[in-house]
């Protein structure tokens, strides 16, 4: 019962990680045909940053950069992680096979990304992260290792 919820869970999270991707693709396609540059030096300004400093001229000089061509490939990008995300949480809820494998290898291929990075520069979000892939691991071996004589659905 105790590993059913933590699917749950899992399908949950992996879920709304698929919604929060597919809500930043809306907001990237919201700023198609809008000055991006004059948006970043407002961002700056409301932050209370010096626009001339290195940091905050470096953001402002890549929002002059980017196209709308480049808006459309970012948010294109963004809907199809959300897909994949929203598909493996799918799965995950209804108990598939397939669903569980997925997620434990797609998991695990960030594990060793979030450890690097978190060596670099530790942060309490890299830190989060790194625990978070690391619990769905886990629970998606557990339950892979505990059906492996019942079968595929």
């Amino acid at each position: 019962m105790r590993l059913r919820q933590g699917l749950k869970v899992v399908a949950l999270f992996e879920a709304g990680k698929g919604l929060l991707v597919l809500l930043a693709g809306f907001g990237l396609l919201g700023l198609l045909h809008r000055d991006l540059q004059h948006i970043a030096e407002q961002l700056v300004r409301l932050s209370h940053l010096n626009p001339a400093s290195h940091y905050p001229r470096i953001f402002i000089d890549m929002a002059a950069r980017i196209t709308d061509q480049r808006l459309w490939v970012m948010a294109g990008m963004a809907f199809v992680y959300a897909l994949v995300r929203l598909v493996e949480g799918y799965g995950l809820w209804r108990g598939r096979r397939w669903a569980e494998w997925f997620a434990a290898v797609a998991g695990g291929i960030y594990v060793p990304m979030e450890l690097s990075a978190l060596w670099a520069h530790p942060t309490a979000v890299r830190g989060l992260a790194l625990v978070a892939n690391t619990v769905v691991v886990i629970v998606m071996l557990w339950s892979l290792w505990r059906s492996r004589g019942a079968g595929a659905s």
